[in-house]
């Protein structure tokens, strides 16, 4: 069931993007050749503690996976689409890196969601391209996101994007619904057609999320129940933000002192 958050509600979702936001600054400004994944969750752990608050993934276990996450943070390295787990097997990072970072966070029962990519060290011009496209792929489906629009609208405005630019789409992975959990309904697809799907209305709390391969789109799902990566072994680029449906521009509670 697709819900719509009180006022009350909205208020307390901004802190916790607010708390969010800090969180990935704070962990993506370690993202640097010789850091390990393990250290950057530690940082994530760290900062969510310092503000009172509850990391969403830690201990989280999804329909699909037969174990709980063990992690706070998702690093998810080159052509991990999403997911990686940072503690298991750490990987030491190095130049020319692109680096996922993606964490919820839980304040006062209200739950937010945000990822980003980070480029470590220097990459070709492809790579950066694809980061960049991906970037503005959210902002395209931040700016489709809006009361009386619909599901549709917002994975058009993507797909159309991404096509044209001669990227893989990650089809088989969404964003969804957040707010009393980390994933709610409405799923949202980073594809569609206009005018088709659940209409948004005010007060609807959503993560979008689109996925961008180098190469294809199709992804591979690990038996851990959580890593995804590129089938092609080529390099994917996430970005993520918790909004808050207005009658107008939504309301970006993640977003980053430096965006």
């Amino acid at each position: 069931m697709i819900t719509i958050k009180t006022p009350e509600e909205i208020e307390i979702l901004k802190v916790a993007g607010k708390h969010l936001a800090e969180v990935l600054s704070y962990a993506g400004a370690h993202v640097k050749a010789g850091v390990s994944t393990d250290t950057l969750n530690d940082l994530a752990e760290e900062k969510i503690e310092s503000f009172g608050d509850t990391a969403a993934f830690l201990g989280y276990k999804p329909d699909w996976a037969d174990t709980k996450y063990p992690a706070s943070l998702c690093v998810s390295v080159n052509d991990v689409v999403v997911h990686g787990i940072p503690n298991v097997e750490p990987v030491i990072l190095k130049d020319g890196d692109i680096v996922g970072i993606d964490a919820g966070l839980v304040h006062k029962g209200m739950f937010v969601d945000s990822a980003y990519t980070i480029i470590v060290g220097e990459v070709d011009k492809e790579i950066t391209a694809l980061v960049q496209t991906t970037k503005e792929a959210l902002y395209r489906a931040i700016k489709a996101a809006r009361a009386g629009n619909t599901i549709g609208d917002i994975g058009h405005a993507v797909e159309e994007f991404v096509k044209e630019r001669g990227y893989g789409l990650v089809r088989e992975l969404a964003g969804h619904g957040v707010g009393y959990a980390v994933h709610e309904e409405p799923t949202i697809p980073n594809f569609g057609n206009p005018g088709e799907g659940a209409e948004l209305k005010a007060g609807m709390v959503i993560a979008l999320e689109p996925m961008v391969n180098l190469g294809k789109g199709g992804v591979h799902f690990h038996d851990d129940g959580f890593t995804v990566t590129t089938k092609d072994g080529k390099k994917s680029a996430h970005f993520e933000h918790t909004l808050v449906i207005t009658d107008g521009d939504p309301i970006v509670v993640t977003r980053r002192d430096n965006e």
